[in-house]
This record gives C-alpha cells, sequence and structure tokens, in this order.
C-alpha cells in the first residue's frame, strides 16, 4: 500500500529527462545521507513537488537499481570505511535496470568528498575483466585482489532541484543477498543530498531539519555487509549502534 501512495504521489512532479540531468551528473561532490521510513516518505514527497523534478524513465519514476559490490579477501574496503579512513574506496557493478545499462564503478571518499569515476560494463560478473583492473589500477593506484562479496537490489527516486545544482536520491525496498543468505530492510529510505559543496540551505535540508533528522552517515555496502556476514566474519563494533537504529527504523515501520 505504501508504495503504491508514493508511486501516486511522484505523478504530481514534473518530469526530467535523463538527457536534461547532464546539469546534475556531480560525479565530484558533497554527499549528506539521512535515514527514515516509508510513512515519512509519504508525508515529505508533497512537499518537495514545487522544488524539484521527478527523473522518469519508459514511465517510470521509482527505478529499479541492481549492485554486485567487491572486496578482498580481507574485507579491507569495509574496514576502511569501519575504521574512518579519510581516504577509501568502493567497488561494484552496478545495474540501471530500466535503461538497461550496466557499469563498473568506482567510488572514491577523500575528505569528505565523493569522487566517482566509471566504465561501461557487458553485465554482472565475478571477475573483472582487464579493462577493468587497469581502470582500478588507474584510478586507485593500488592492485586490489578483488572478488564479488554482495548484491543488492533496490527502487530509487531521484528529484532535480529546479534551480541549484543539487539532486536527491530516495532509496527503498533494499534487499541484500550472497550465496547463503537474503536480508530485506524494505520499510528503510535512505536519502542521499548530492551537492558541489555542502548547501544546508537546500530546500530538502531545511526539511529534515524541521523534522529533527540529522545528516546519518551510512554505506549501503556496509549494512549490507553487516546483515549478511557480519557475526562471522566482520569486526563492527563501530556499526552496532548505527545498524540498530536502521533496523528499529525498518521494524517500526513494518
Amino acid at each position: 500500500m505504501s508504495e503504491r501512495k508514493i508511486i501516486e504521489q511522484l505523478k504530481a512532479f514534473d518530469p526530467i529527462s535523463l538527457q536534461e540531468m547532464d546539469r546534475v551528473k556531480l560525479m565530484n561532490r558533497v554527499d549528506t545521507k539521512f535515514a527514515f521510513d516509508k510513512n515519512t516518505l509519504i508525508q515529505i514527497l508533497p512537499l518537495l513537488k514545487a522544488n524539484y523534478f521527478s527523473l522518469e524513465i519508459e514511465g517510470k519514476r521509482a527505478l529499479t537499481y541492481e549492485s554486485l559490490y567487491f572486496d578482498d579477501a580481507f574485507f579491507t574496503l569495509f574496514h576502511d570505511h569501519h575504521n574512518r579512513r579519510i581516504n577509501r574506496y568502493k567497488f561494484r557493478i552496478r545495474n540501471y535496470v530500466e535503461s538497461n545499462l550496466y557499469f563498473f564503478e568506482i567510488k572514491h571518499k577523500v575528505k569528505g568528498r565523493t569522487d566517482k569515476h566509471r566504465i561501461a560494463t557487458d553485465g554482472f560478473h565475478k571477475t573483472l575483466s582487464p579493462e577493468e583492473r587497469a581502470f582500478v589500477m588507474k584510478n586507485s593506484h593500488k592492485p586490489y585482489d578483488l572478488i564479488p562479496v554482495l548484491t543488492n537490489k533496490f527502487k530509487r527516486i531521484t528529484l532535480v532541484n529546479k534551480l541549484e545544482n543539487e539532486r536527491l536520491t530516495l532509496d527503498f525496498n533494499l534487499i541484500f543477498n550472497n550465496e547463503l543468505k537474503s536480508v530485506e530492510l524494505t520499510e528503510l529510505v535512505i536519502a542521499e543530498l548530492k551537492q558541489p559543496k555542502l548547501n544546508r540551505n537546500s530546500v530538502f535540508y531545511q526539511l529534515m531539519k524541521s523534522l529533527h533528522l540529522r545528516p546519518y552517515r551510512l554505506s549501503k555496502y556496509c549494512i549490507g555487509a553487516i546483515e549478511l556476514l557480519g557475526k562471522e566474519q566482520l569486526k563492527f563494533n563501530r556499526f552496532k549502534r548505527k545498524l540498530m537504529y536502521l533496523e528499529k527504523i525498518n521494524n517500526h515501520a513494518a
């Protein structure tokens, strides 16, 4: 019921196409994340329609994304995040389902900024191609021995500010999988405000402030890794309270 309500609400937004979104690619940016539930999303969407376009592809506004995340056998990338390294990487293949596009993507987090690079690829695969390995080396300057760790799938709403250089993504219906386990956090919403530099006067930022929702640092890869592997394979002391908070949001709304 809540998802149908969300899709209905999106029809009130002015649409924007992928081509029209070129002005807000924001491959180098500041990300500010928030976490809340679907009921809150239903509450806030009508308050955003005057200031934001909604991305539409093939008549759809809630789009499907699938990702295959890579790490090494020691989960170096996970632990870099856990240990608050200011210079860290994330590697994934992402499928933009409605567009039928696959990209091998590198996200480099350095000194609070996100620098994203990607190349087209032909689908999900467990072993990186020579081109992808060269791409990793070129952008990270390290010969990571990457293996597939987990997949996730979610729905994403992409909103584009009508006046500012700003994009807002709203992810929900999160599902994480590996070869042994599946975990669903379908009531959790992860919002990510993408800006050239932090602007707390943003309509969305101010709306979050009015609801007493503070920025919340989190990573879908780290959430999935803990949910699927945590107790047996990972050290995640610093993330325990964070994970409990996210699970509380999800379970309370369910």
